[in-house]
This record gives C-alpha cells, structure tokens and sequence, in this order.
C-alpha cells in the first residue's frame, strides 16, 4: 500500500542501497512500458500525463503533458527527436532529485522511455551534475540492466520502437540548469541561454525537437500510466495532480526530505516533518523552495506548498525545498550569501544580470562588514527591478532578485541597523 501512497519513494529500501532491476520488477516496475508498448497511442500516453495534472517538478510548474503536446508527431519530423533529463539540480537548498537517481534509477529509466514514446524520441540524454558521482554510478548500472533486458535499444520488446539513452555528465554551473543553457552545454557549447523562439519541442538540440524535462517529473509518470490520472489526482490536496517531494534544510531539528501529498501546509512539513526549530531558537522566516524564491514568515505558515498556494504570500513553491532562517542568523548575512552564489553563476550573457549581480552582492559585502552607507538599501531595491522577468535573458537574476526583494521588505530593521551601526548585529 505504501508504494500506491507514495509512489515516488514506496519502494525505496531503508538501507540507501539502490532498488535493482530486479527488485524494480517485482515491485511492478517496467509494466507501464508494457502497457503502452502493447495497447496506446503516443497521443493517449500525452493525454493521460495532462489529465493527471502533473506540472513540471523543476520549479516552474508547467504542464507537462502540455509540453509534450508541442512536439511534432509523424513521419515527416525530422530526426532525430530528443528527451533531455534535467538533473543539474544545483539550487541551493534543493537535493531531491538525487534522491531519486541514487535509490530508484529504473523509475527514472522507465518513466524517460515512457516519455519517449509519447513524443516519438529516438535519443534520450540524462543530463547530470559533475559533483552526482553516486548518482552517476548508479545511473551507469541501471542503464547497462536495462539495455540487457531489452528496455533500451533496437525493437524494444518486439515493439518495433527503437531508444537509445545515454548519461552525460555535466562539466557544472547553475546555468547548465536553465533548458536552453542546458542545450548549449549538451551541444559542447558555453550554457549561455538562447532567445525564444524557437522553443526547444520544434528546435531544440542540434535545432531538432527535443524535450527537457526534470527528474522528479520523469518519475511520475510509470505510476501515472500503471494507475491513471485520475488515482494521481486524488494523492494530491489541491488541484496540482500528485505527490512531492519536500524538504528542509536550515536549523530545525530533522533536515530531510518526505513524500507528501501536493498542497501539503508549510506548517505541517516544518513543524511535524522536520520536528520545528531546535531548542532555544525561533522562525524568522523561510524561503520556500530553494534560493531563487522569496522569504515568507510565520504569517504565512498555514499556505499549501503548491504552485498557486504561495502566491498568496508573494512566493513560489519552486522545488519545494525550504531553507529556514532562525533568530540568530543574519538575514542580511544570509542575503549576501545568496546574492555571492548568483554572481559567481551568471554566464556574463546580459548586463543587468553579470554587472548587476555583482553590484548586489558587493553592496551587501559592505554592510557585513560595517561599511554600509545610506542609499545602499535603495540602489539593492533599483538593482532588484533591473532583474525582472523580461529584463534578462534567462530567469536566473529574476531568481536571484526574490529572496534579495523580500528580504528588503521583510528584515529591512537588519539591514538598516548594519548601516546605522557599522557592523553586524549577529556577530
């Protein structure tokens, strides 16, 4: 029952060991590919994965079966078609998708090959970060079983569908996250991000259709296609179909990461998950879903962790992966640290983004270090515009200028009090 509760980690062992091929197999594993190979359309696997509500797990939530929907089908699309498996994952704060690869990676496998199938890929690509050595091992493993039972390759299972799959391990860089940089670096090239149109389901790798999708998405899906749309969309508690991964990270006392139902309230997940702050220490806040989202404070613990829930509080869910600041943690500290990781990634493609990220962060160095000086706060406020969507090539300096713009609304006595005083009051 546990694995039909939460399928994404029901079958995981307690151990950390991975889940082998045949392991994955008796617990039902590859009978989703069975059952599409032997009795659906590409169309109808696409419209299952839209009916199940299931959005894209990276951050941006959207539809996925959408997504898939924009890829041209039939004999008259150039080959090949490609799916590319984002699993850069270098968020601050987010750590999920490992998770997935280093203890289930034929739920990866199968749900990549599902997808392939829907879209009529011939070529699939996971797309790793260079610091996943685990994960890439394991990967490696589960790749080489799968080929040998004819899961992957030439006329899988008398099919007549033919899929190749291959790891590519990444050199690194925030960027190489971004779907378009993703390309670029998948391509051999700098992962600078391109100009839209074209999107990648017409032109995408080596300008052919191709498909970036996210771990967390890709693992959903074999459930979707053994159980039905409809099952998923009840696992949830709003009207994003599914369950999620959540974690907390920060001084509370279990860090971690649980499968809960979409919609799951931050308070739930913070308090009953991660066993609320460790003693002598109280909440002042918590950016929600990784570095790139803005602060929400104790007002707003009561919200559903869901792409239209945080809203209300100015936020995003993003990866769903919370990074809790207490009490005698500088917000401004924090701050700085987020804004020095932000400039430090920035490919230099646009100016508000490589100058701008770099000003931020050297503002923010002063007033650490007690050479604040009025007008700072301001000129972070004007840098943060500077960052909006539309602004910017890609969404990484928008990313960055969240938790820079709410910190500004929500902590601004700390960081007037580092102007006023000349120093940290935390130190």
């Amino acid at each position: 029952m546990l694995a039909i509760e939460k399928p994404l980690t029901g079958n995981m062992r307690g151990d950390g060991s991975p889940v082998d091929i045949d392991a994955y197999e008796a617990g039902g594993g590859y009978q989703a590919l069975r059952k599409i190979l032997h009795g659906m359309e590409p169309k109808q696997v696409t419209q299952e994965i839209k009916s199940a509500n299931l959005r894209g797990r990276g951050g941006a939530g959207f539809s996925t079966g959408t997504k898939w929907s924009f890829v041209p089908l039939g004999p008259d699309v150039p080959n090949p078609t490609y799916l590319v498996c984002n699993a850069d994952e270098m968020e601050p704060g987010t750590f999920k998708d490992r998770l997935l690869m280093e203890r289930d990676p034929h739920q990866l496998i199968e749900g990549m090959i599902v997808a392939c199938y829907a879209i009529e890929g011939d070529v699939a690509y996971i797309f790793l970060r260079n610091e996943y050595r685990l994960c890439a091992e394991r990967i490696s493993r589960a790749l080489a079983e799968a080929y040998d039972r004819n899961y992957l390759g030439k006329n899988i299972l008398g099919s007549g569908f033919n899929l190749e799959m291959r790891l590519h391990i990444s050199a690194g860089r925030y960027m190489c996250g971004e779907e378009s940089g993703l390309l670029n670096a998948l391509e051999g090239k700098r992962a600078n991000p391109r100009l839209k149109p074209p999107y990648p389901t017409t032109a995408g790798l080596f300008g052919k259709p191709t498909v970036v999708n996210n771990v967390e998405t890709l693992c959903c899906v074999p459930h979707i296609i053994n159980h039905g749309a409809e099952w998923f969309r009840a696992l949830s508690h709003s009207d994003d179909g599914g369950t999620k991964l959540y974690g907390v990270s920060g001084k509370v006392k279990r860090p971690g990461l649980w499968e809960l139902p979409m919609g799951t309230p931050v308070r739930e997940i913070l308090e009953d998950h991660a066993g609320g702050m460790r003693d002598g220490l109280k909440l002042r806040g918590l950016v929600p879903g990784g570095a790139s989202t803005e602060f929400i404070t104790d007002a707003d613990l009561d919200l559903p962790m869901d792409f239209k829930g945080l809203a209300k509080a100015g936020s995003r869910m993003g990866t769903g992966t919370m990074i809790v600041l207490d009490d005698n943690t500088c917000p401004v500290g924090m701050t700085w640290n987020l804004m020095q990781f932000f400039a430090r990634e920035s490919c230099g493609w646009c100016t508000p983004c490589w100058s701008g990220l770099g000003w931020a962060e050297r503002l923010l160095a002063a007033m650490e270090d007690g050479n604040g000086e009025q007008g700072d706060i301001e000129k972070l406020e004007q840098l943060a515009k500077w960052w909006s969507p539309g602004n910017t090539f890609c969404a990484l300096a928008p990313g960055a200028a969240e938790p820079l713009q709410s910190a500004l609304k929500h902590f601004r006595d700390d960081f007037e009090r580092h102007i006023r005083e000349g120093h940290c009051p935390h130190h």
